[in-house]
């Protein structure tokens, strides 16, 4: 049971977007991204140094709650710098 436990956390691991580090083509490959969203994630992040938590996102314009549903699990936060 342990090692299943791992193993699905790796899993996770291995596709997480960080939302403070990921590039335009990274942020794409999230359900209900696209390049515009992207652009907007990375100009919110540029300006606000980083997203603390995921709520942080939802002051990006085009970003809601749905988004957040659809992505659970996907999305990490690096601390920031």
């Amino acid at each position: 049971m342990r090692v299943i436990v791992l193993l699905a956390l790796f899993c996770i691991g291995l596709f997480a977007v960080d939302m403070n580090k990921a590039t335009l083509n990274e942020l794409k490959e999230l359900n209900g991204i696209g390049a515009k969203k992207a652009e907007m994630i990375i100009r919110y992040r540029s300006e606000h140094k980083c997203f603390k938590n995921k709520e942080d996102l939802l002051n990006v314009k085009g970003i809601g709650q749905g988004f957040l549903q659809k992505n659970e699990g996907q999305l990490t936060f690096s601390a920031c710098k």
